[in-house]
């Protein structure tokens, strides 16, 4: 058997060979350097932004959104599309189900001119221009809407009673098999909205399940379970609807988390909302009573008029946010804070020991007081 000497000298060799044939950074150990932090995109929830761990959608990720019919599948999406835009990215929307509304996106935000949008006449080619966006590196997010319209072409040109047995599902694993490292490559994140499906003859656990097969669940780096759980009322008037999301899966952060936040017909998410909620929550807004205040400013008198108050004045929003993500150690902007925190202390820890230190050698040099010896 070779000695360690031997075998290190020969792994090193093979290194350097793989790095000569596939590119530097091919093989790498672990630990060998510090990795950069999860880039991300905002859903524009600071709630399900703190829920997710990372502070929005992984960048280089397959993202699955999941949930019943008019549970803000869409919406959520939208909110990252306008987001991923605001930071100067380029997105698209695949609409496989040619229902998007472009008057609703350009309400939520979304810059409808510069959205680059695709109405695929078959699951193939929907598939097949997301792998040629993708390879091209100059996209930042894709969306997908939905699985279940991704029609195999053989569906499409066959006889209304054919059957078609799995053929989605093997569409949409060779798919994912191509889409996954380019996706990693170019950091394009890429956000496929799914339908529920119930199974027959399920007496125990859900009967809900996702169409199109299995292997989106499993490429799938985060997977949102969206459902409206109340519904908003302004006076008798429906205004908007309470919407619960949990974390099903996340790669990136422990799991099984949920948030909470309001969406609003004709606005999206309130993101103002959220920061009210959270604020509270985390003791940087105060409410007592039915009034807001923060940092000794009032808000307003009930959650609606605080809303309003951080509407007309976003840089109250944007501090009251950056505190938050500060608190919680969420994202680049929180994690630079949480950084800076522990920097300061350990200077702080450091400058004590340093002055017992000094006052340790003194204490030994100054002579020790001479007893006086009583007078027999």
């Amino acid at each position: 058997m070779p000695s360690p000497a031997d075998r290190e000298k020969a792994l090193e060799t093979a290194l350097a060979q793989i790095d000569r044939q596939f590119g530097k950074g091919t093989v790498m150990r672990l630990g060998s350097d510090e990795r950069a932090p999860v880039a991300v995109i905002p859903t524009g929830s600071i709630a399900l932004d703190v829920a997710l761990g990372v502070g929005g959608l992984p960048r280089g990720r397959i993202v699955e959104i999941y949930g019943p019919e008019s549970s803000g599948k869409t919406t959520l999406t939208l909110h990252a599309i306008a987001n991923a835009q605001r930071n100067g990215g380029i997105a698209a929307f695949i609409d496989a189900e040619h229902a998007l509304d472009p008057e609703y996106a350009a309400k939520l935000g979304v810059d409808i001119d510069a959205l680059l949008v695709s109405q695929p006449d078959t699951g193939e080619q929907a598939l097949e221009i997301a792998d040629m966006l993708v390879r091209s590196g100059s996209i930042d997010l894709i969306v997908v809407d939905s699985v279940a319209a991704l029609v195999p072409r053989a569906e499409i040109e066959g006889e209304m009673g054919d059957s078609h047995v799995g053929l989605q599902a093997r569409l949409m694993s060779q798919a994912l098999r191509k889409l996954t490292g380019g996706l990693n490559q170019t950091q394009t994140t890429m956000i496929f909205i799914n339908q529920l499906r119930e199974k027959i003859g399920v007496f125990f656990g859900s009967p809900e399940t996702t169409a199109g097969g299995k292997a989106l669940k499993f490429y799938a780096s985060v997977r949102l379970d969206i459902r409206r759980i109340e519904t908003l009322k302004d006076g008798t008037d429906a205004v908007g609807n309470r919407t619960r999301v949990k974390v099903v899966k996340n790669k990136m952060a422990p799991p099984f988390k949920q948030a909470e936040f309001d969406i609003l017909y004709g606005v999206g998410i309130s993101r103002e909302g959220s920061l009210i909620d959270y604020g509270v929550e985390h003791s940087i807004v105060r409410k007592s009573g039915a009034w807001y205040t923060y940092d000794g400013d009032q808000l307003g008198q009930g959650k609606e008029n605080a809303r309003n108050f951080l509407i007309q004045n976003p840089a109250m929003a944007d501090e009251i946010e950056t505190k938050i993500l500060s608190k919680l150690g969420i994202g680049a902007l929180g994690k630079a804070a949480a950084a800076a925190a522990l920097a300061e202390e350990t200077a702080a820890a450091e400058a004590i020991t340093a002055k017992a230190s000094k006052a340790a050698p003194a204490a030994k040099a100054e002579p020790a007081p001479l007893a006086k010896v009583a007078n027999a």
